[in-house]
């Protein structure tokens, strides 16, 4: 993860190597070469995906320097990504946001027994019913078709197996640490409103969309308000790139990070969206 990057350009070992004296460990070597299951724990996955994305960013800009950005959105951690990318704070200290974020989710999910699971077909409001029944949250509203539902995971395995009799494609639960976008993180979501009091954000450079309704501001305030709830807020992805397209007439998007997996919800959202992936080194030798 990041590897090709790292090798390839100095822009991106300059930030690992920040990242390694920001985190205090060899940081770079865990992305580079694992183990996997220290990779997948909450409080290293989302320094890697923030560094990862951050890296691409940087490495975009270089190949496009004279392209802006209409507007910057990210799903879930990557909203705290694109809040860097526009200015709202430097890659320090977005790194050192991003570590606390993830040390306080790791630890709410360690001090509880949560689980989430993946909804495809049916409407938003069947998903609804079905969350509303079995007392668990709507996470992620990702594209049509799919939604994913977070809670303990005795009620989410409980709505599991209840809408496989009902108008849903599939239900599968997820490999995941905790209930990510649920009220059982209501701890999390209290520390780091408490660790962001003293941490200065910027008006952004250009719009970035938020997670928890789909809207934008450039009241730095405002920003980390939002940033604060949306650690137990549904992560309205599906509304964001809508909102980008109706509100600033956005079509055409770059995606900085791994898999490609915006892309495909992109295609679900709206065909007419056109996304180009990022994510090693031999990606920007046509951009």
């Amino acid at each position: 993860m990041g590897k090709s990057l790292y090798d390839n350009s100095s822009l991106v070992r300059e930030l690992y190597d920040k990242a390694n004296e920001v985190l205090g460990y060899n940081f770079t070597q865990v992305c580079f070469e694992g183990p996997q299951e220290d990779l997948t724990r909450t409080n290293v996955c989302q320094p890697a995906l923030y560094v990862h994305g951050l890296a691409c960013h940087a490495l975009w800009k270089a190949s496009n320097p004279e392209g802006r950005p209409g507007v910057a959105l990210g799903l879930s951690l990557g909203e705290l990504t694109a809040l860097a990318a526009t200015g709202v704070y430097e890659f320090e200290v977005g790194l050192q946001i991003v570590a606390e974020r993830g040390r306080l989710m790791q630890m709410a999910c360690e001090q509880t027994n949560g689980g989430m699971a993946s909804v495809l077909g049916g409407t938003r409001e069947q998903v609804e019913t079905l969350a509303n029944e079995f007392d668990v949250d709507m996470a992620n509203l990702n594209c049509p078709g799919q939604i994913v539902i977070s809670g303990e995971a005795s009620k989410v395995n409980a709505a599991v197996e209840a809408g496989k009799g009902r108008a849903f494609k599939r239900l599968m639960p997820l490999t995941v640490a905790g209930a990510y976008h649920s009220r059982l993180m209501e701890p999390a979501r209290i520390a780091f409103e408490d660790y962001l009091k003293e941490i200065n954000f910027r008006i952004p450079e250009i719009p970035v969309f938020s997670n928890v309704d789909a809207r934008i501001t450039d009241d730095p305030e405002l920003i980390k308000g939002k940033l604060v709830k949306q650690v137990v807020s549904s992560v309205l992805w599906e509304d964001c790139m809508l909102a980008a397209k109706s509100e600033s007439r956005i079509t055409k998007f770059a995606e900085c990070g791994m898999g490609g997996i915006l892309k495909g919800l992109a295609k679900r959202i709206d065909r007419d969206m056109e996304v180009e992936v990022f994510q090693e080194y031999d990606d920007f030798s046509h951009s």
